[in-house]
């Protein structure tokens, strides 16, 4: 349940940010920028969140089940499954959000995969280091009525 958790908290706001970034960068907003412009990104992103949060809460929970099922394949080490998701949002996030005409080129191809990759990566290293950590093994503790010595 954690796991989806972290997920769900995480996932919506660094994608949304992220996702107002790439199409701010492709549209040439980025041209000439001064601070006034970078201010008015974090005020449209602070105002847009909620939105990141409606749309975006359903595919990083469906992004977290895969995490999950892959987390339960043990011979999957937890590198390794952090890099199988984070692909599998990379080109599920550019499908969704990149578009075919005539913008299109390796910088959209990354930046909108990266859209997708950067917080699921992000997700399940968190979800690694707080659920999956292997907890210190404790010695059997000795029963004194049954004592040998």
């Amino acid at each position: 349940m954690k796991r989806y958790l972290i997920f769900a908290a995480l996932g919506p706001l660094l994608g949304g940010f992220l996702l107002l970034f790439a199409t701010t960068y492709m549209s040439g907003y980025w041209t000439h920028t001064d601070l006034s412009e970078v201010k008015k990104l974090f005020v449209v992103f602070a105002k847009t969140l909620q939105y990141s949060y409606l749309f975006g809460i359903l595919p990083t929970l469906m992004i977290a089940a895969v995490d999950d099922i892959i987390f339960h394949i043990k011979p999957i080490r937890p590198v390794f499954r952090m890099l199988i998701v984070g692909a599998i949002a990379f080109f599920a996030a550019e499908l969704l959000y990149g578009s075919r005409g005539p913008d299109s080129g390796v910088i959209q191809f990354i930046l909108f995969g990266l859209v997708g990759f950067v917080p699921t990566t992000l997700s399940s290293w968190l979800a690694h280091e707080a659920i999956d950590a292997p907890e210190p093994e404790v010695e059997p503790q000795r029963d004194p009525i049954i004592s040998s010595e």
